[in-house]
């Protein structure tokens, strides 16, 4: 072979070399272009797993966080300052009941409280709650709670509340409550209504007061009610005592009803036991005020006892506790609550702010198990059906009768008592809360008031 046919032969050998690998090579490049692809995906799908899982471990950091706080801010002191003893008192005995069932249903709700509180006490005793950590401190009766007011600016963070008497003065954190007990004392007044005999029925009473007066106008207007479906002349008599908790002058004014009055039904408006200790002693009927005294306390028997209202104080206290744990600055300031309000204790059982009860029973089954037999039938049908229908706020003894002044109860700053025979208020008419609580100074036509 030649040497240029050589060089030939090597030329074209090359050539066909080239052009044979050319495919190779691109696909080599094909490959590889997808597989860096490829792993470019599988790091971005990492990245994006492992960021998620960073955030999810923050949130839940954030929530136990925050669950923590709520659990620490979440814890109140309930004080109550009572006027009175609590052993042996309906009054602040109700209240008391009315604190520990709060704190029975809210584990993170304390109650503490003092007794005998009078108006100078008020304030150094409220402070001194607040320096042992009180939230809410409460005047369970007005004369010795609107001191309270004095220092609610003082304590912007903590809750103050009184008993409304006649007086309406309210501020941001001072609270003012009352139940209607004017309602669960209409179906007491029909009760007492029917079992007297002798048409006489006596009521020791403590002060002429705005609470005073709209219960005993209940009570009254439900006596007269049963009078006029029996046809029965009925008169209530009624003696003050000076004060709410004055056990041997109560006693002597049951006596004196009872002996010169010819009373063959007692009540009271006042807050010891000894009321109730005269009807027992005289043979006569009584009717319970404030608790139901003979299944709470034990008192006496439904042999004296036909009939008593309870008070169910904690359906308000409930209110002001959330407003407060629930860092409410500018809670509701005044409360006034009746049988279409309610709550739910720690056992379950619901009850209304007030109630007829006797013995552990409420409503028709309430009624003395002696008394029930001396009272007709269409006066159980009438309390069965009032019960129910202001347990559905369908009905109210304030707004159906009409108040007509007896020219007796007490005066109110620019607002004098009523002259005898004028009607105040038309049947049918509802008074707005105000008035109710704060301008309802006479006494109904009929009662008679004695000196």
């Amino acid at each position: 072979m030649s040497k240029k046919f050589g060089l030939l032969l090597l030329a074209m050998m090359a050539s066909l070399l080239v052009l044979g690998c050319q495919p190779e090579v691109v696909e080599k490049e094909v490959i590889k272009t997808v597989e860096v692809e490829v792993e470019k995906e599988v790091e971005v799908i990492k990245t994006v797993e492992v960021e998620v899982e960073k955030e999810v471990e923050v949130e839940v950091i954030k929530t136990v966080e925050v669950e923590v706080e709520k659990e620490v801010m979440a814890n109140a002191v309930l004080a109550i300052e009572h006027f009175s003893i609590i052993e042996g008192t309906t009054w602040s005995g109700a209240h008391d009941r009315a604190a520990k069932r709060i704190a029975e249903k809210y584990p993170n709700v304390e109650y503490v409280y003092r007794e005998e509180v009078g108006p100078d006490l008020a304030v150094p005793y409220g402070e001194e709650l607040i320096a042992d950590g009180a939230s809410i401190v409460v005047g369970n009766a007005e004369f010795m709670g609107l001191p309270l007011k004095e220092i609610a600016d003082k304590y912007p963070d903590v809750y103050f509340a009184s008993i409304i008497a006649s007086d309406l003065t309210t501020s941001r954190n001072f609270i003012r409550l009352f139940p209607r007990q004017y309602q669960a004392l209409y179906l007491e007044g029909l009760i007492a209504g029917a079992l007297t005999e002798t048409g006489n029925i006596g009521i020791v009473s403590a002060f002429p007061s705005g609470q005073v007066g709209r219960r005993q106008s209940g009570f009254y207007l439900g006596v007269q009610a049963a009078a006029e479906l029996l046809d029965k002349d009925v008169t209530v008599y009624v003696k003050y005592v000076g004060d709410w908790y004055l056990p041997a002058e109560e006693r002597d004014i049951a006596a004196t009803l009872i002996t010169q009055y010819d009373v063959d039904v007692l009540t009271q408006q006042t807050d010891s036991g000894s009321p109730l200790d005269v009807a027992q002693e005289e043979g006569i009927w009584f009717i319970g005020k404030d608790m139901d005294i003979v299944g709470y306390y034990g008192w006496s028997s439904t042999d004296t006892v036909a009939v008593s209202f309870d008070t169910r104080w904690e359906v308000l206290y409930e209110n002001i506790v959330k407003d407060w744990l629930a860092g409410e600055q500018n809670p509701e300031t005044v409360l006034y609550l009746g049988m279409d309000d309610s709550m739910v204790l720690a056992d379950g059982t619901e009850i209304p702010t007030v109630d007829i009860m006797n013995d552990n029973k409420v409503g028709i089954e309430a009624i003395s198990p002696a008394a029930l037999p001396l009272i007709p039938d269409e006066i159980i049908e009438l309390v069965e059906q009032r019960r129910e229908q202001m347990m559905q706020g369908l009905w109210d003894p304030f707004a159906y009768h009409e108040f007509v002044s007896n020219g007796t109860g007490f005066e109110l700053e620019g607002l004098p008592i009523p002259d005898a025979g004028t009607v105040v208020k038309p049947a049918g008419e509802m008074p707005s809360d105000e008035w109710l609580l704060a301008k309802f100074n006479f006494d109904l036509e009929g009662m008679q008031i004695l000196e």
